[in-house]
């Protein structure tokens, strides 16, 4: 609908600047791309044209001039109601009332699948999250990070892409030791032994609970284990079980659980650095293996391995090996969601991958910033329950798993969130969510009073009987949501999808003020406004879904 009426538009542009320029009123030596955006005020038409700015130099020519030589020779078009140069040359296009009823049964005819393009059918897509070690519950900042890959891998879906879900499961390295010492520490102190809890070990009571499920299994058959191993196995299996359900309560699955472990029992952590060493991009350094990231452009070379004796790695170096796998899996696309603390490793890890000889072309990374709670206009203070943070579950609980997704999206993600638990409690037009949910809802009344007074919605309604103008801003602003699901997928902004979907409910509130939907006196135009606001419930029922937030028929 939007993007064909631009491509009428842009058509007609082409067509009247070539006609310009064969009478002689314009000249040019090439034709330009011919720009079509969506004015941010009504007043300025429905899609605007700026060529005539960007061609004031080529032509020698004001650029109203040129805007109006191109009004002058643009061929007629049943969707273009009228055409208007405002400014020094933008031309502004009006969509017909043709083009407004074709667009409503555009949305009815497309129901469920309205939105969804197959525009990438048959391109293929992995998209990895949340990633969390396991030593301990989903904080706000995973939270945040599992729904914003989440809704992206539904955006990458509606846009044709097949999506693979991944959670890359951090089971190796110095941080699964120190969780085995924290639980062996704890197990001991439950059975009223001496123990030594390590400085840097895990706080929490979730700790003390993986002790005391460790006494319910062995009693003090693990007394005298040295081994960390029966520790830090029995932690994560209970952790990560714990991390699933947090994730299943907000509507988060993953397709695919990748282990981190595999890249060392594969050899693939020693072939990496193998490969760096043979190509020159590694070397020892102060006991260390470093890695020459200076020679792709980064300001300083960082270890992969801190103690050659040791052979400890950093991060940077698992993280090569597991994106070189990627790779090798065959996807199309690669899309990374990390948190704020992975600005400075990720550049290196994407150097190392083109050190070891392939392309990261394919590969996208969306940083995301730290989340905070506010309710009475304070910071929310710190859980006592698991350590030092709040947790996700314990949000959930609080305001619902709704509000938790749309709060967590609602923003760009390269913004700090402040999160308003008194805000995202309310039962008012001032919570975001409740207002598009309500907006869903009392559709839904509208049908239910509809079939109460046994009025029925016809789809061979005559929508020519629309003709109010809060009824066509309706349409115009449902009609945009592939629009809206493109761009946001092709630039990776979900928050504009909560906020489109607010202007949507916005129009359906003012239409329904100004226009009596159900009126007994006048059915044909009852039926038509039945089935605009069945096409409001669809696009807000449709969006909503790509947010992983319910559409309740009543609240």
């Amino acid at each position: 609908m939007w993007s064909a009426a631009r491509d009428v538009i842009a058509a007609s542009v082409r067509e009247a600047l070539k006609q310009a320029v064969a009478d002689g009123a314009l000249t040019l030596d090439e034709l330009p791309e011919i720009p079509v955006d969506t004015p941010k005020e009504g007043a300025h038409g429905d899609l605007a044209c700026p060529v005539a700015l960007g061609l004031a130099r080529a032509a020698r020519m004001a650029p109203r001039k040129i805007a109006e030589a191109i009004v002058e020779r643009l061929p007629e078009h049943d969707d273009i109601e009228k055409v208007e140069i405002a400014g020094p040359g933008f031309i502004n296009f009006f969509l017909s009332d043709a083009w407004v009823r074709a667009a409503l049964q555009g949305i009815v005819d497309g129901g469920d699948a309205f939105g969804t393009t197959d525009r990438h059918a048959g391109t293929t897509a992995l998209v990895e999250f949340v990633s969390a070690n396991p030593t301990g519950p989903l904080t706000l900042g995973h939270g945040r990070q599992g729904v914003i890959g989440d809704t992206v891998s539904r955006m990458l879906e509606a846009v044709g892409y097949t999506v693979t879900r991944e959670y890359y499961f951090n089971d190796a390295g110095r941080q699964m030791v120190m969780l085995g010492e924290s639980v062996r520490a704890r197990y001991l102190e439950e059975l009223d032994l001496p123990a030594e809890f390590p400085e840097d070990g895990y706080q929490g009571e979730y700790i003390r609970d993986i002790a005391r499920e460790l006494i319910a299994e062995h009693d003090r058959a693990l007394v005298d284990v040295e081994d960390v191993t029966p520790f830090k196995d029995k932690a994560v299996q209970v952790i990560f079980a714990f991390i699933e359900a947090t994730l299943e309560r907000i509507g988060i699955r993953f397709d695919e659980y990748y282990n981190e472990h595999s890249l060392y029992d594969r050899g693939l952590i020693d072939d990496v650095v193998q490969v760096l060493r043979d190509g020159g991009y590694a070397y020892d350094k102060d006991g260390a293996v470093w890695f020459k990231s200076t020679a792709f452009g980064l300001s300083q070379d960082r270890p992969i391995i801190r103690s050659t004796a040791g052979r400890e790695p950093t991060y940077r170096l698992p993280d090569m090996a597991y994106h070189r796998e990627k790779l090798r899996r065959g996807f199309d696309r690669i899309i990374d969601i990390f948190g704020a603390d992975h600005v400075d490793e990720y550049p290196d890890v994407l150097a190392g991958v083109r050190a070891l000889g392939y392309e990261t072309d394919s590969i996208s990374v969306l940083i995301h910033q730290f989340v905070t709670l506010e309710q009475d206009g304070e910071a929310v203070k710190m859980s006592t329950r698991r350590a030092n943070y709040l947790t996700v579950d314990e949000l959930v609980d609080e305001v619902g798993e709704d509000a938790v997704r749309f709060f967590f999206i609602m923003r760009n993600m390269n913004s700090h969130l402040k999160f308003d638990v008194d805000l995202a409690k309310t039962a008012s037009n001032e919570n975001p969510v409740y207002y598009l949910q309500y907006a869903h809802a009392r559709i839904c009344s509208i049908y239910k009073q509809a079939a109460e007074r046994g009025i029925a919605v016809g789809e061979d309604a005559d929508l020519s009987l629309l003709r109010e103008p809060a009824e066509a801003a309706l349409i115009k602003k449902c009609a945009e949501l592939p629009r809206v699901v493109e761009e946001a997928t092709d630039a990776f902004e979900p928050h504009t999808i909560p906020h489109y979907l607010g202007d949507v409910a916005t129009a359906f509130h003012q239409f329904y003020d100004r226009c009596r939907v159900l009126d007994p006196e006048d059915l044909p135009l009852t039926s038509a406004r039945l089935l605009l606001a069945s096409a409001t419930r669809t696009v807000l029922a449709n969006g909503l879904g790509l947010l992983g937030v319910r559409a309740p028929e009543s609240m």
